[in-house]
């Protein structure tokens, strides 16, 4: 009895092992940028300081060691690049970062999943849909039993091959973009749960053109209609069928057929797919009279009196034409040559301005064996950039230096009459109040703030007592109207008049094959 025991106990020990689950294999790929293809400026290979292999696993939270979605899969990570927006990517770098993330997938194989990390307004010097043309390269290592989820930016393109390559496709639904891993983190999860259910690819995919191209600065979530518009994507989401649904706004700055919006969504459950993709897509197409600028908008010089006779501070002034963040070159010297020519700010006691940010590699060679409180002078600017305005010779007095900034290398303040301006040696955005403290400024005792952003990030949102955008030139220009669109689709709204509603009917994508 005991021997036929111990045997039964056996054999079930047995079974249990041999039914053991298996994690799936998961791999993580993407190149992020968005890119103006109306700026003079370059993006090469170093711009995105690719990461491979553990490293990568540093860009996500809620993959770290011993994390319930670590614990779920056997992760393969092999090079993920996010760059700064900037222009066009060279085709050397493109080539080359493609084919090291290949040559590492085709070392790995076989998958059962690929997390796909992209943003979706990449540009490539002779290249239409970068990221269209990056995914179907993949397909041609992994093949197609391998399901692809795919995250992006809700100001990326979702072209049809894009769309069709992938199986699962998900992108932000905040603008700023405060739910950027947690858009990244569903992602994740929408693939872990069709491996673990076994049901696998997605039976259908709606796609819908939307014929609207407006600047993320128009399509906040903070204001109407954006709030409303995208407070319809969860419920959608949640529709019998639906698996997730996603509204793209698209990118305003790259003249390629592919920028506009977009509707996908996706599911099993073909009637619900299709009337929640055009729900979603009628929903944006109706809202698109009522989408303005998230701040007041207005000249410099309009901006500049404002913030002048503000009785608060600091009252923010969105340099928008040269955003860094957006796409510019961020060396446009126009604002700040406009800036040193008002009397208000020649004296050092007038109201205190900073200006963030103008590269200047001429002055930070010529400050490199100074300290705090010395004289300087060197040019700055318009190196990449000078349409609108040549490089500025700046003279003034260093506040402080800072060196080792991943973005920057080198910061130096330097104060010409009341006007603290920061100069880099390379290009960097300016988005956290610590950007200003590192450099011993004081952003809410400062009268004016003259930042190169759009609409501001939610710690310049949170310190502003008084805040206006300002239509200045450059790649990024807001004015879509003083920009030459030879390529793009039309007719497109703003730009066009629609005599006659666009179809906005569903068109289901092939599921990938």
């Amino acid at each position: 009895m005991k021997k036929t025991i111990l045997t039964c106990v056996s054999l079930m020990l047995v079974y249990s092992c041999s039914i053991k689950k298996v994690n799936p294999r998961i791999a993580i790929a993407g190149l992020a940028i968005e890119s103006s293809t109306f700026s003079p400026a370059f993006t090469s290979e170093e711009d995105f300081k690719a990461r491979i292999g553990e490293d990568v696993f540093s860009f996500y939270p809620f993959l770290q060691k011993d994390s319930i979605f670590r614990n779920r899969a056997q992760w393969i990570p092999t090079l993920k690049g996010h760059a700064l927006p900037g222009g066009i990517v060279t085709r050397e770098a493109y080539e080359s970062l493609v084919g090291k993330t290949l040559t590492m997938l085709e070392e790995n194989l076989p998958y059962d999943g690929l997390f796909f990390d992209i943003h979706g307004a990449m540009s490539v010097v002779g290249l239409d849909d970068p990221e269209g043309d990056f995914i179907k390269r993949i397909r041609d290592v992994i093949g197609y039993e391998t399901l692809i989820s795919t995250s992006m930016d809700l100001h990326g393109n979702v072209s049809y091959n894009l769309a069709k390559e992938t199986d699962l496709i998900t992108c932000y639904r905040m603008a700023p973009h405060e739910d950027a891993i947690e858009s990244k983190k569903r992602a994740v999860e929408n693939l872990l749960e069709r491996l673990e259910n076994g049901k696998g690819k997605p039976l259908y995919k709606a796609r819908i053109e939307v014929p609207i191209l407006l600047p993320g600065e128009k399509t906040s979530t903070r204001i109407e209609p954006g709030k409303s518009l995208y407070a319809k994507v969860e419920p959608t989401s949640k529709v019998e069928g639906v698996i997730d649904a996603a509204i793209w706004i698209g990118y305003a700055w790259a003249d390629e057929p592919r920028n506009h919006g977009v509707v996908v969504v996706t599911g099993d459950d073909k009637e619900n797919v299709n009337k929640s993709a055009e729900y979603l897509a009628n929903s944006f197409w109706e809202a698109r009279d009522l989408f303005e600028f998230v701040a007041p908008v207005g000249s410099l010089d309009k901006s500049l009196e404002l913030a002048i006779n503000s009785n608060t501070k600091p009252y923010i002034i969105s340099d928008m034409g040269d955003n860094p963040t957006a796409g510019g070159a961020g060396d446009v010297t126009w604002t700040l040559n406009e800036l040193l020519l008002r009397d208000e700010f020649k004296n050092p006691e007038g109201r205190s301005v900073i200006y963030a940010s103008i590269p200047g590699p001429n002055l930070i060679e010529n400050a490199a064996n100074l300290e705090v409180g010395s004289y300087v002078e060197g040019f700055v600017g318009a190196t990449v950039d000078d349409r609108f305005a040549g490089p500025i010779h700046l003279k003034g007095i260093i506040q402080s230096i800072k060196t080792g900034d991943q973005y920057a290398e080198t910061e130096i303040v330097v104060k010409t009459g009341s006007i603290s301006v920061i100069v880099t040696k390379k290009r960097k955005p300016y988005h956290y109040e610590k950007d200003f403290i590192d450099l011993d400024l004081n952003p809410r005792e400062t009268d004016i703030i003259i930042v190169k952003i759009g609409y501001l990030v939610p710690e310049l949102y949170n310190i502003n007592k008084g805040w206006i955008m300002a239509l200045t030139p450059g790649g990024v220009d807001q004015d879509l109207n003083r920009l030459v669109y030879r390529r793009i689709q039309r007719p497109m709204f703003p730009l066009d008049k629609f005599n006659v509603k666009p179809d906005l009917s569903s068109q289901l994508v092939p599921v990938s094959k």
